[in-house]
């Protein structure tokens, strides 16, 4: 069954819409640079209150290039299960500092595929990083390459991209400019075994129940992975 993850959650009926629906787990945003930022004061009762209700879902903070301090310290506070590293941390001397399983993103560079090497050199610079966070038994997450946010812009990459990783036997959930639309496609596109999504099931920039129950319901038809 495909792994489902909703992120850039900030209210409790968007939580528990996405749970309901099968989410397998439910992100919030713990970078202040991003518009989805959450404060962890809020995140805390949010999550305590998710949780008197008897819902088990993980919870996964993101967070990209903050000390490690910093992450461990919000993780504790509001309860988070697992954090997403959205920046350049590097793998020694952080990853084993945090204190929660990790999803590490990586990012799939247009640039770099047009540099000299073009394709194969992107495509062995990515297999590396998915062997590294394997190695270290953490979830990978392949999304587009933006100099804007890490993420959360809804924008995809060349999925052949990511279908020549998963027939080298990489395991990845896909993100980047997934919607109840294409989210079916996505998946038997690139061979991922999960999907990340925020900005796709968004309206005006809110979440909207509708696409998020839509989102879960079409990442799951005929699941085959």
């Amino acid at each position: 069954m495909t792994v489902v993850k909703i992120c850039g959650l900030r209210e409790m009926p968007h939580m528990i819409t996405a749970a309901d629906a099968g989410a397998d787990l439910l992100g919030m945003v713990f970078l202040p640079t991003v518009r989805r930022y959450i404060e962890p004061e809020k995140a805390r009762v949010l999550i305590s209150n998710f949780r008197e209700q008897g819902r088990t879902q993980p919870i996964v903070g993101l967070f990209a290039d903050q000390d490690v301090g910093e992450v461990n310290a919000v993780a504790e506070y509001v309860g988070l299960d697992m954090v997403q590293l959205c920046g350049n941390e590097p793998k020694l001397g952080y990853w084993t500092k945090v204190n929660v399983p990790i999803m590490k993103v990586v990012h799939v560079s247009s640039v770099l595929e047009q540099q000299a090497g073009g394709r194969p050199q992107l495509i062995k610079v990515l297999s590396n990083s998915l062997d590294q966070i394997s190695t270290g038994h953490h979830t990978a997450v392949l999304d587009s390459q933006s100099d804007v946010q890490p993420g959360g812009l809804g924008e995809t990459f060349d999925w052949s991209i990511a279908r020549t990783l998963a027939n080298r036997g990489k395991r990845f959930l896909l993100a980047g400019g997934l919607t109840p639309e294409n989210v079916r496609e996505a998946i038997e596109t690139t061979g991922s075994y999960g999907v990340d999504v925020s900005s796709g099931v968004e309206t005006g920039g809110d979440k909207d129940v509708d696409k998020i129950q839509a989102f879960i319901t079409e990442a799951k038809r005929n699941s085959l992975v």
